[in-house]
């Protein structure tokens, strides 16, 4: 079973090459180090009793926007379901806070991302050319309005976020 929880720093070495091996252009470390705290971002890990951390999500929520800058998971555990749990709990809080809108943007060339995000209700509504470096690559910037959390969602989808 999948435990999602807020990132700790004892997490940030898991995550770093969890991001090391899903891009081309990595975030180092005190980039990860520098969210622990942050009262803008969503920095979440996710994984199982035997590898805690096996994969990540990081956003940002300011003035009602969102943006989920990263949803990555480890080579063992793709295709598994978790890369959807992660996002489907970044969106989650993003909405606690009020976020009425999310953004993000995910390679041309990466057909499941895209496919994850689209049935979250995500929708390209921009490219940006030559966005990605290592390989050169177009983005897509996609976009999805987020509903208000109901009462039932208040109390039973955040109390594993009791932090937050």
């Amino acid at each position: 079973m999948s435990v999602i929880r807020l990132a700790q720093a004892a997490d940030v070495d898991s995550v770093a090459a969890i991001e090391k091996t899903s891009f081309g252009d990595p975030w180092p470390k005190a980039a990860f180090r520098r969210l622990i705290g942050d009262p803008l971002a969503i920095f979440l890990v996710g994984g199982n009793s035997e590898t805690p951390v096996d994969g990540y999500t990081v956003a940002v929520a300011v003035g009602g926007e969102g943006e989920v800058l990263n949803v990555a998971v480890s080579s063992e555990a793709r295709r598994t379901g978790l890369g959807g749990k992660l996002l489907d709990a970044v969106l989650l809080e993003l909405r606690a806070r009020g976020v009425t809108v999310a953004f993000l943007e995910v390679r041309d060339s990466n057909a499941s991302a895209r496919g994850l995000y689209e049935s979250r209700g995500f929708a390209q509504v921009a490219r940006r050319r030559r966005y990605y470096v290592n390989p050169a690559e177009d983005a897509l910037v996609m976009r999805a309005a987020l509903a208000p959390l109901s009462p039932d969602e208040t109390r039973s989808g955040r109390e594993k976020f009791a932090d937050l």
